[in-house]
């Protein structure tokens, strides 16, 4: 079952650290891990080494900041493969 996390953590841009708050559906905390790990590194050009997480939570519907990800979330509940 897909659920939405929120993970948290640092990423390091030119020499400087930078915070960011990312929520991604993902059916356990590893894969959330990974898509926060791809989605960053290919936006930002970052290596994994430079991407610190320090936390992955389930998050409720009520405290999901990207609309989109409500809408992908009902899409999957009518479709089943």
């Amino acid at each position: 079952m897909t659920r939405i996390y929120r993970v948290t953590g640092h990423m390091r841009i030119g020499r400087q650290w930078q915070k960011f708050s990312i929520d991604v559906l993902a059916t356990r905390p590893s894969e959330a891990i990974e898509k926060v790990y791809s989605d960053l590194g290919s936006r930002h050009k970052l290596k994994r080494s430079f991407i610190r997480i320090e936390s992955v939570k389930e998050v409720g519907r009520d405290e999901v900041k990207r609309t989109e990800l409500l809408q992908m979330l009902s899409l999957e509940s009518i479709v089943k493969w």
